[in-house]
């Protein structure tokens, strides 16, 4: 077996020829029967603090569905071996893109499918079905082993369109992943009729396109501000490593700042852990999927487009993953790496003298996209040149639908045209920080302000106060926002000060938020208790990854994640410590959402805190014409709005 070439650096996402070296390994090793398939294999990560020298391994799961055991495996790929293996019949382990269309090809050649499509007329070649992580609710039909899923039917106008326009109501199943057998199937009456509106969106199927539109184009004629060796970046006294795997997609490492010749740490790893959907229609009782953790969101990465997804000078990296039968696939383009002007970065205006100064700020973003069936999902980092991390997801794609009989409305969705609804529902990210500000011990002190009561302390009335409190424990560390006292976490390293004796830091603040709907102690909340709570902290154990816990896929609540761990109350002031913040997207669709959803933008911020002994951004040089090619509107060509008539 010949030598492939090692990537420069352990954290560095597993290329396709060491995918394969991995596969070949695990099939030399062992016998593999021919009903096992690979259900995902990325870099196996070194703890925190020994990234260096450490060998390069990768980490596989392994499925065979026909006694319904997981293997899980790591592969030393220097050394040629299984550095260690464990089976296990106690977990499901996601669903691959194989299996979603071997349900919908099961579901479709099914007699009770066929015969519920037969009755309302439809044309199978025109159905699509979408498999739905069934959860668990502590249903006869769900007890056992096997890996289940739902089934949701829907029909296409064309066998190209927008099938979600169409759904077909009443028509519900609960299949065996493994066996392609419908353990519950229902055929409702009375039948609904599909909405008439084919739900069209794709330009060339469009008449009628705004005309007025013109250019805008990104140039930098001396090329982009930042460098790229491998996978680390370097941008703007920045330096970071863009990773990815097949479970969490876009991954960043070891990020840290160039301060007047020091490189300071600020996080050893961050990253989008889970994501749960939960949807409020009682007969959709089961819609909740961790999309991170129960489909490897990683896998559904798109390509991106130049031009398209982001604009300007681009550096893409690819993403690769593991097929089921054991082959390297590459998504091309799988991250986007750019800089973008980002408005004003400071002024100030000397109105004795007149002299103006002004700064023009810019930020560097690393971005993916991903596809989980009706929606799609951007995840954004950004650096901007004032010492700021901040992070959103771009949420767009097609709402959940379902057909609504002629003279009723959905008491738990919209109208989004005539007889077709939109399900009331929450996206709620969980998103991991592996804090590391200037090495060494973190902790994460609450602070929050207050009003003074009037009186000899506050005799006018407008005093207010801050104050802070230090989260010594995990449980102490479980917190909610409140918008109403300005609550905030700031997140510090109490053996380093800046200059004026403050302890640095970095604030999280948080953005568009709110808490979960569910009940507290129903199966959707008991399967995804990181809703539960704004910030979580915890003492860093490099096997504690994912908020709902390893292998999320029908589990059935607390058993692994958060709640588990946080139970130790260990100690996290002055620790190695991880952040975990939830942030929770409140959609109540609307028909402007329909028939395709602009952009709706959750995120939060990382903020210098003291962890600066001045503003990073004060040495920004100035901008002017020359320098960003700005012109007059009636000095452009066709003379824009401003020409002369």
């Amino acid at each position: 077996m010949s030598k492939v070439q090692t990537p420069v650096h352990p954290l560095d996402p597993l290329t396709p020829p060491e995918i394969e070296r991995a596969v070949a390994i695990i099939r030399g090793d062992r016998a593999l029967p021919e009903s096992t398939r690979f259900v995902s294999m990325s870099v196996a990560e070194p703890r925190r603090n020994a990234v260096d020298g450490a060998p390069r391994r990768a980490e596989a799961v392994l499925y065979d569905a026909t006694t319904q055991t997981t293997t899980e495996l790591r592969v030393d790929l220097d050394a040629e071996l299984i550095a260690d293996r464990r089976e296990r019949t106690d977990v499901r382990p996601q669903l691959t893109v194989e299996d979603f269309l071997a349900v919908e090809a099961a579901t479709k050649a099914h007699p009770k499918f066929v015969a519920a499509i037969e009755r309302r007329g439809i044309d199978m070649a025109l159905v699509d079905v979408d498999p739905v992580a069934a959860g668990f609710h502590d249903l006869p039909e769900e007890q056992g082993t096997t890996r289940l899923a739902r089934t949701l039917a829907y029909v296409k106008s064309d066998p190209t369109s927008n099938a979600y326009a169409r759904p077909v109501q009443g028509v519900f199943g609960l299949m065996d992943v493994d066996t392609g057998e419908f353990v519950r199937f229902e055929d409702q009456d009375p039948v609904v009729p599909l909405p008439a509106e084919t739900g069209e969106f794709r330009a060339s199927h469009l008449e009628n396109l705004r005309d007025d539109v013109r250019p805008i184009q990104v140039l930098q004629p001396e090329g982009p501000s930042f460098t790229v060796e491998g996978n680390l970046v370097r941008w703007q006294k920045w330096d970071l490593r863009v990773g990815f795997n097949a479970r969490e997609g876009l991954v960043l490492h070891q990020i840290g700042y160039d301060d007047d010749g020091r490189r300071r740490s600020i996080l050893h790893r961050a990253s989008y852990a889970e994501m749960a959907v939960p949807y409020a229609d009682p007969t959709r009782f089961y819609m909740s999927p961790l999309d991170i953790g129960e489909f490897n969101v990683g896998t559904m990465t798109n390509s991106l487009t130049l031009g398209c997804d982001c604009l300007g000078v681009i550096r893409y990296f690819d993403g690769s993953f593991v097929s089921p039968s054991g082959e390297p696939v590459t998504i091309p383009n799988a991250i986007c790496l750019h800089e973008e002007d980002e408005g004003m970065a400071w002024k100030h205006t000397d109105f004795r003298t007149g002299n103006v100064e002004v700064r023009r700020a810019r930020r560097l973003v690393v971005s993916s996209v991903v596809t989980v069936g009706n929606y799609e999902y951007g995840f954004f980092w950004y650096f901007h040149q004032d010492g700021r991390i901040s992070s959103e997801v771009k949420a767009t794609g097609i709402v959940a639908t379902q057909s609504v009989a002629d003279g009723t409305t959905p008491e738990f969705g919209t109208m989004l045209a005539p007889n077709l609804g939109g399900i009331y529902h929450q996206h709620v990210f969980c998103v991991r920080l592996d804090v590391g500000l200037d090495g060494g011990g973190n902790r994460v002190v609450e602070s929050h302000s207050e009003a003074i009561p009037v009186g000899p302390e506050n005799p006018h009335g407008n005093a207010w106060r801050t104050v802070s409190t230090v989260l010594e424990t995990e449980q102490q560390a479980q917190r909610l926002i409140d918008p109403f006292s300005a609550r905030g976490w700031v997140i510090q390293n109490p053996s380093e000060t800046n200059h004026v004796g403050g302890a640095v830091g970095y604030k999280l603040l948080p953005g568009d938020n709110t808490v979960p709907f569910s009940a507290p102690d129903c199966f959707q909340r008991q399967r995804a208790r990181f809703m539960d709570r704004h910030l979580w902290v915890t003492r860093y154990s490099p096997d504690e990854r994912y908020p709902a816990g390893e292998y999320p896929y029908q589990s059935r609540g607390a058993v692994d994640g958060l709640p588990a761990w946080t139970s130790a109350d260990r100690s996290v002031d002055d620790e190695e410590i991880v952040v975990w913040y939830s942030m929770n997207h409140h959609h109540v669709p609307r028909p402007e959402d329909w028939p395709v959803m602009p952009v709706a933008t959750i995120g939060f911020e990382l903020k210098p805190w003291g962890f600066f002994d001045r503003s990073p951004s004060f040495d920004l040089p100035p901008s002017d014409r020359a320098h960003n090619g700005s012109v007059y509107a009636q000095d452009a060509p066709g003379g824009g709005c401003c020409a002369a008539g």
